[in-house]
């Protein structure tokens, strides 16, 4: 598995932080909550948090198109 032992983070990690960032988006959980101090593994959270948020958003775009083509 690959390892960076100076920085203490392996694939796993940081697939595992992403997920929670992910998480915490979708639980409306504010950016800064982050549980992470690691640099790298702090980059992989905000980038499941910014990428649920980009989903999240889109989702609401599509929600308000539906309801504009119903009225």
């Amino acid at each position: 598995m690959a390892r960076e032992s100076k920085l203490g983070w392996d694939v796993e990690a940081l697939n595992k932080a992403y997920r929670q960032g992910y998480m915490a988006a979708s639980m409306s959980m504010k950016k800064n909550r982050c549980p992470y101090r690691g640099e790298v593994v702090v980059a992989a959270w905000e980038a499941g948090w910014d990428d649920a948020g980009e989903v999240i958003q889109e989702q609401r775009a599509m929600d308000d198109d539906l309801f504009s083509r119903i009225a």
